[in-house]
């Protein structure tokens, strides 16, 4: 289907559930894009940072992605993350991503060798030639060690390169400055600028972005739905109230113990633990080598979910 623009709404990056084995648990997965669905959201955004699409092979990648696109069967668009290190990897997976039929694809910059802003420029701009679909472009300089600035991004919206910019990277600052530039230029009708914080939807709303991509929306799309709905609606209090509640449910991602794992064995496992206790996943596995939660963790985020109004 295609895609509107501006896209705006709640854009979840669905989790990759796993079977003990380590293969993609398509039934699973389909039963949490239905879910999300279900809740309310307005696109689905398979193989990102929340789908460990950095951890996936190439063929789970592909069961992954056409496992989403067959759930959501039309109803809502779907991108597809073809994040790798290089140009020519990237169209690789942007173009198995359109033949699977995703509606968009999700790029970053290159990575792993350190690239210049015109080269940076060049990777986008020869993705939008090698595939037919709109182009996003996710600026998460933690992992990638490039930030996607304005004097990037803004020729690439005005020559209509890119659709739109998922940006997690954590600069609010930098943020409100794109969105100043965006109107001032025009381009506020066409170039989507989605935000992949958790705990600043409201205050991201009110600064114009068009909606967001928040990992936490795998456990409670419901609540971003009803964030996203009193912002728009100009009801501040009350979204300020769901994103106090949705800002203490985010404390998931800090269950697991430092002395024993990375901040992404803690968040991922601290996604899927929930999505299993709340009974959407059959098992609640990281992709290796990501520690999986211990007993502990597991208990602090029932407690969570229970403190959340999503468990009893």
């Amino acid at each position: 289907m295609s895609l509107p623009a501006p896209l705006t709404g709640v854009v979840p990056p669905l989790c990759t559930p796993l079977t003990p084995t380590g293969e993609v648990d398509t039934r699973s997965l389909a039963a949490l894009a239905e879910r999300l669905i279900d809740a309310g959201v307005s696109a689905l955004f398979a193989l990102g940072s929340s789908g460990e699409a950095a951890y996936l092979s190439d063929r789970s990648r592909r069961t992954a992605l056409t496992a989403v696109i067959e759930a959501a069967d039309g109803r809502v668009p779907v991108l597809a993350g073809a994040i790798d290190m290089t140009t020519a990897r990237v169209l690789d997976h942007a173009r198995t991503a359109a033949e699977l039929g995703a509606d968009g694809i999700v790029a970053t910059a290159p990575f792993y060798t350190r690239t210049h802003p015109l080269e940076i420029a060049d990777h986008f701009r020869r993705l939008r030639d090698g595939v037919d679909r709109p182009l996003f472009a996710y600026d998460i300089p933690v992992s990638v060690h490039s930030k996607l600035t304005t004097s990037i991004l803004l020729p690439l919206a005005a020559d209509a390169t890119l659709t739109g910019i998922k940006d997690s990277s954590g600069d609010d600052g930098a943020l409100r400055r794109l969105l100043v530039e965006v109107r001032r230029r025009g381009l506020a009708d066409t170039f989507t600028v989605l935000t992949g914080s958790e705990l600043a939807v409201d205050g991201a709303l009110l600064a114009g972005v068009h909606g967001v991509v928040p990992g936490l929306a795998n456990v409670d799309p419901a609540g971003f739905v009803r964030l996203y709905e009193h912002a728009r609606a100009g009801r501040w209090e009350q979204a300020a109230a769901e994103q106090d509640r949705l800002a203490a449910l985010f404390a998931i991602t800090d269950a697991g113990d430092p002395t024993l794992m990375g901040g992404s064995s803690s968040g991922l496992g601290g996604f899927k633990a929930a999505l299993r206790l709340l009974g959407v996943i059959d098992c609640a596995d990281t992709a290796a080598p990501q520690v999986p939660l211990g007993e502990s963790a597991v208990k602090t985020v029932r407690q969570l979910l229970e403190e959340g109004g999503l468990l009893s």
